[in-house]
Formats: structure tokens, sequence, C-alpha cells
């Protein structure tokens, strides 16, 4: 966007893609792409570049997703500054989670964690920490997905960042689903959808993935009333009282 700093448009780009509206994060980064390479300005490239591949994921494009966030990488190595590494890493680890190969992003996603660590970025450790999560979960490691769960979700409800209690919630319905009690996921998933909804968000592109598998399972398992039945349950249960409900 002509005139907009680099971390106005962080913030706006990243807040359009929450809402959902990916049309105009693809306007927005493409306009910031050729300011930020006639101003060189290579934070700003890198975070419009990391968001054409977000979109690209959302979209089922994994390989663009991961071409473009590649792009971003390179940008930021050649910066020499590692902090713009970081989203562009992130990137790749979920391309690597969501193409199923979850041992290759397992690897990824600790590298994540130790590079948030060394930048001094709790909240990014914290969401890398879901992550790499997920990645256990896939694998069956249900025991240390349970441990990286509830530390993620430990630390959430304590700093009170709110904007991670809807991803908080979906580790909860996935860890139950695994657990093949579907009545709970199915609840887990109503919580994780009004946590969303109260912030105006939708579940990025792998976490989406997760509830909808989630999700689907339950209906399976349940029936479609059955599930309705526990979905309706969850929807009057607040976040932090649905985990005392529903105790690991």
């Amino acid at each position: 966007m002509e005139g907009t700093t680099e971390v106005g448009f962080s913030d706006d780009v990243r807040a359009a893609f929450r809402r959902g509206e990916t049309d105009a994060v693809v306007r927005m980064s493409e306009a910031e792409i050729d300011r930020a390479r006639a101003a060189g300005d290579p934070s700003g490239e890198v975070e419009a570049r990391y968001s054409l591949a977000r979109v690209a994921i959302r979209g089922g494009d994994l390989p663009g997703g991961e071409a473009r966030a590649q792009e971003a990488l390179a940008v930021a190595l050649r910066s020499g500054d590692r902090s713009l590494e970081e989203r562009p890493r992130h990137v790749l680890a979920a391309v690597a989670r969501m193409s199923g190969d979850l041992t290759r992003a397992r690897q990824l996603y600790r590298e994540s964690i130790a590079l948030n660590e060394a930048l001094g970025q709790p909240k990014l450790v914290n969401s890398e920490t879901h992550n790499l999560g997920f990645c256990e979960l896939g694998l069956g490691n249900l025991d240390a997905a349970r441990a990286l769960f509830a530390a993620s979700r430990e630390r959430v409800f304590r700093e009170d960042w709110a904007e991670f209690v809807p991803y908080v919630c979906l580790a909860g319905a996935a860890l139950a689903s695994a657990n093949g009690d579907h009545a709970r996921a199915g609840r887990m998933v109503a919580v994780t959808d009004a946590a969303f909804a109260a912030l105006g968000q939708v579940p990025d592109p792998d976490d989406a993935a997760d509830l909808a598998a989630v999700r689907a399972a339950a209906v399976e398992a349940l029936g479609a009333t059955g599930f309705a039945a526990q979905y309706a349950r969850g929807q009057h249960l607040e976040p932090r009282a649905a985990f005392v409900e529903d105790a690991d």
C-alpha cells in the first residue's frame, strides 16, 4: 500500500487474513512488495511474501505456499536479520505438516521454537509449541501431544493471551478425538467455533484442516443428531470452564 509503513502493513494484512479477506490480502501484499523493493525494505517484502504464502495455503495450493515462503526466506537470509526468518520458517513447517510429512514438520517446528526463544518471543514460542503438539498427535504420540497442549494452554490462560484461546480449544477438541471421546470433541468444536467468532476471526489453514477433521470424525461417530446435541452443549461453555468440565 502506497505510503504505508511496514509495521502498519503487517498489522493490516494480518488482520485482513484473519477475517478471511483473501482478495484484500493479495492486493495489499503485491503493492507492498513493489513498495518494499523500491525502498530497499526487506522487512516489508518478507511480510508481503509471507502473506501470499498463507493465501496460497488457505486455497489448498501447498506447493505455491512453499514457493512463496522460500522466496520470503531468501529475502530474510540476504538481509542478515534473523528475526525476518521467523515467519517464512513457520510457513515451511506448516506446509510440511499439512502435506503429511510430520517427521520433517516436527523438526522444523523444533527449530522454529529454538529461533523464537533466541529472539525472546514467548508468544511465538507458545504458538509453535501448539503446532508441535499437533505433529506429535498425528504421529500417534498422545502423551507428548497432551504435555505440549497442556503447557500451551496453561500459559495462554495465565498470561491472558486472548488471541490464542481458540487454538487452545482446538487442541482440546483434537486430543479428545484422538482419545475416542467424540462427545467431548463435539462440545469442544462448539467452544472453538465460538472462540474464533468472539475474535471475529477464522482459523489459520492448518488449524482449519484439523478442526474440520475433528468435526467430521465426531459426526461419523455420534451421528448428525448426536453431534448436534453435544455441539449445543458446548455452545454454552466458556473456554476455561470447558477444560474444567472435560479435564484431560
